[in-house]
């Protein structure tokens, strides 16, 4: 599921224009269906023009343009005359069970909708589009090949298919929009990184960084113990990460996001256990990858329930109650649960800024979630978000202030925040916090959920850190293998995943050592200058401690608003 949609969204986001002409591209071979699309109906306003498919695959083999193609084909240079011909072959690599069952789930129906607003059958009905889209994804996912985006039409159950491109262009700006504010504030954070930084080299040695990608001093055990928490009902298999330390050791958590495990984060539990702390790694069992399964074989329609809003950070909750009583016994008062960091990733970090202190935001929610807004919206993040308006009738509690006080410092990576938390929420956070942005996430986009939400805490310990290149699944760790997980396609992880996780690694240590083991010796390398000097191609880091809504504004020629939505140049506000 993720596969599908971040591949797409990602897609989208590049070129939007070429995407959707390429979708409706026939496959090399000659298709033997009946259903085979014949001719592809490009219409602007009350004009039509079509291109015939014969044409559009002997574009694909020789690169020679006809005049029908040629009528669209003059709008674009060279470059991007052969980014499309690159793009109509290249296949995508997914499970077609998942495509299956994730184009039922509301984020496939979202995708779908999106894409029938430009992509139509002759007879332009919604109803009639959206269902043969959804047949075509589902058939061309089942090539052995791949799904490329020449398959569909092959497998498109209609004669011929028709491009709204006045509505397309109308998306490619919307989309252009949001990609150059997005590349603004990520050029605000590297102007004032380097601001930063500057200050900072006066008092860091650099010669003589240490290295915190290495392994530490000690040996690890790992094992894993089954908890139950038979009040919700929840099994929750739990890895322990013990360092074979004399003294008591403070005490990290892990939170893997939807569809992945503990085991997606066995590389960052070893490297912080292997220097001095004990590592807990849940699973969470309404969103793992056994949910994903589950939803894969049809068992489940939904990859998260909205109870787990609750059920995750409870889940934090009770494993740390069932480590404190099995430290009195099991782990003879090893474990320091009182000094707990945490770290998480996507959805395990909205859990981690749940504990942290920040309560879910039910005003911030009802006034983004109403339907015109999620129609409008590029922010995919808050179709899950606003899942969580369903906690008020379906599970209502006391009290959604779920913060636990043994968590004494957090790492947020890729978090959803903007609305779930919203300004008022996040500003409850009293401890030191961490944000980690990627660049290229299309998933929780970095303006949206991590820069712009940054500069409303107002804790004097946060940290942003940026990866220049990342994607929402660059820090994910390999995982048990294709035989118990989705697989995640090269360009969805993005460039050079190894770095982005020796980059955690990095930043990781010297933060718990310094917010939650209390040694001070590692303080100073929680700055811009620190992730300067560690910082190389292709993927880049930048890290900064403060940034204030004046501050990114100033990118936005001024024009940032107060209220929850994104800054741009115009006078108008851009919608999510």
């Amino acid at each position: 599921m993720k596969s599908l949609f971040g591949n797409f969204t990602n897609t989208l986001s590049r070129n939007i224009i070429l995407l959707l002409l390429s979708m409706l591209l026939p496959t090399f071979e000659i298709s033997n269906s009946v259903h085979a699309a014949e001719r592809v109906y490009a219409s602007y306003s009350a004009l039509e023009r079509s291109i015939s498919v014969t044409a559009l695959e002997e574009f694909v083999k020789t690169g020679i343009v006809d005049e029908s193609l040629a009528v669209y084909t003059q709008y674009l240079d060279p470059v991007q005359v052969q980014e499309l011909r690159k793009t109509l072959q290249s296949p995508i690599k997914v499970n077609a069970i998942a495509v299956s069952q994730f184009l039922y789930t509301p984020q496939g129906e979202f995708l779908l909708r999106r894409l029938g607003e430009v992509i139509k059958t002759e007879s332009r009905q919604e109803k009639p589009g959206f269902h043969a889209l959804r047949s075509a994804l589902i058939l061309a996912a089942a090539d052995p090949k791949g799904l490329t985006l020449l398959s569909l039409l092959r497998e498109y159950p209609s004669s011929s298919v028709h491009i709204d491109l006045a509505r397309t262009l109308g998306i490619a700006g919307e989309l252009e929009k949001l990609v150059s504010e997005t590349d603004k504030a990520i050029s605000a954070v590297s102007q004032k990184a380097k601001i930063e930084a500057a200050t900072a080299q006066v008092s860091l040695n650099l010669a003589q960084l240490p290295d915190f990608r290495r392994k530490g001093k000690f040996a690890i055990q790992k094992q894993t113990i089954k908890i139950l928490d038979a009040v919700r009902n929840r099994f929750l298999l739990t890895d322990i990460y013990i360092p074979n330390a004399q003294q008591k050791v403070p005490v990290i958590v892990v939170s893997h996001g939807l569809g992945t495990d503990s085991s997606n984060f066995e590389y960052l539990a070893s490297h912080l256990a292997s220097h001095g702390f004990a590592v807990v790694v849940p699973n969470h069992p309404g969103s793992d990858t056994k949910q994903l399964r589950s939803l894969m074989k049809g068992s489940a329609n939904e990859v998260a329930e909205p109870s787990e809003f609750y059920n995750r950070p409870l889940d934090i909750k009770f494993v740390l109650d069932e480590l404190e009583q099995r430290n009195k016994s099991e782990f003879r008062g090893k474990l320091n649960l009182q000094q707990v960091g945490f770290i998480g990733q996507s959805f395990g970090a909205y859990t981690g800024l749940a504990l942290a202190g920040a309560p879910i935001n039910f005003a911030e929610l009802e006034q983004d979630c109403k339907p015109k807004a999620l129609q409008d919206t590029w922010n995919v993040s808050l179709l899950l978000q606003c899942r969580a308006l369903e906690l008020r009738t379906k599970a209502p509690l006391k009290d959604y202030n779920l913060r636990d006080d043994r968590i004494k410092a957090i790492i947020a990576v890729n978090p959803i925040t903007s609305s779930i938390f919203g300004e008022s929420g996040l500003n409850q956070i009293k401890i030191p916090v961490m944000i980690v942005a990627s660049s290229e996430d299309t998933v929780a986009p970095a303006l949206y959920e991590q820069i712009l939400p940054f500069s409303w805490i107002g804790n004097q310990q946060k940290y942003l850190a940026v990866l220049q290149g990342g994607t929402h699944f660059s820090a994910i760790g390999n995982g048990k293998g294709s035989s118990q997980q989705v697989g995640l396609p090269s360009d969805i992880v993005g460039d050079d995943p190894a770095q982005a996780r020796r980059y955690l690694n990095s930043l990781s240590l010297p933060f718990f050592q310094s917010h939650v083991a209390g040694i001070t010796k590692y303080t100073p390398y929680l700055n811009a200058a620190y992730a300067k000097a560690i910082s190389s191609k292709p993927l880049g880091l930048s890290l900064i401690q403060s940034l204030t809504s004046t501050e990114l504004a100033q990118a936005f020629n001024g024009e940032l608003k107060e209220e929850k939505t994104t800054p741009n140049t115009n006078t108008q506000p851009v919608k999510k």
